[in-house]
């Protein structure tokens, strides 16, 4: 004879289920915690830290970098970006949205849905979201040329095979100040990775690959794709325009 299915009965199958699938995420997050956590290393401010630096954007040619006007790429086959840097405005488009976006005049920003004007009381939401986006995305693409932004801390790391790491901290600016990136060079100071101390990720110090880089016809070096332990950030279409 079936037993009958009680109250009790049936929060001690939901509280099985619960259990069936949060344990080994747990175990799972527990893992890579112990296997990746790291410290945020010290460093060293001064002058060799900003060489290690100035060396990283030599070998990148920032000057061709610095010289393209237009930059095309679409992250992770979802989102896709017009970026007129030298007007300061740059076209975001995702789902059924796209967004214009002014950074030298926020309020001249528009939204369309449906390649429709938006004018609606969410008009600001989707503006930000489209910050947001752009603001990780864009800097999956071009963040060893910010090195020397405004608000950036530089620090020279020795690693513990003796080798020297870039230490990039943003005290202010983006969407998520007072993130910390350390950088991997290989020989002639080219960005191989880097690890992360970011609001966003729980387990500090993780390691992404910078890698599959290419040309673009302004002579820009861009990366077109990352790995994050198992996971693929993929830019495709990535163009670079002197205009």
């Amino acid at each position: 004879m079936a037993k009958p299915i009680t109250a009790k009965r049936i929060l001690k199958i939901i509280g099985g289920i619960i259990v069936f699938f949060t344990l080994p995420t747990l175990l799972l997050f527990g893992f890579m915690y112990l296997k990746y956590n790291e410290d945020l290393p010290k460093g060293k401010l001064g002058t060799e830290a900003d060489q290690l630096a100035t060396k990283m954007l030599k070998v990148l040619d920032e000057e061709a970098y610095l010289n393209t006007d237009y930059l095309e790429w679409t992250f992770k086959g979802m989102h896709h970006y017009k970026w007129y840097k030298t007007d300061k405005i740059c076209e975001v488009y995702w789902d059924d949205f796209s967004v214009i976006l002014d950074f030298e005049n926020p309020n001249k920003s528009k939204v369309f849905v449906l390649e429709q004007d938006y004018n609606g009381i969410e008009k600001q939401d989707y503006i930000k979201k489209a910050e947001n986006y752009f603001n990780n995305d864009s800097f999956w693409l071009v963040a060893p040329y910010k090195v020397f932004d405004t608000g950036v801390e530089r620090r020279l790391v020795k690693t513990e095979d003796n080798k020297e790491a870039l230490l990039v901290t943003y005290k202010s600016g983006g969407t998520t100040p007072g993130d910390s990136y350390l950088w991997h060079l290989d020989a002639d100071g080219k960005p191989k990775s880097f690890q992360m101390w970011v609001d966003i990720l729980p387990i500090e110090g993780l390691e992404a690959t910078w890698e599959n880089w290419t040309i673009t016809e302004s002579g820009a070096q861009l990366p077109s794709f990352h790995k994050l332990l198992i996971l693929g950030i993929e830019m495709t279409d990535v163009k670079g325009l002197s205009i």
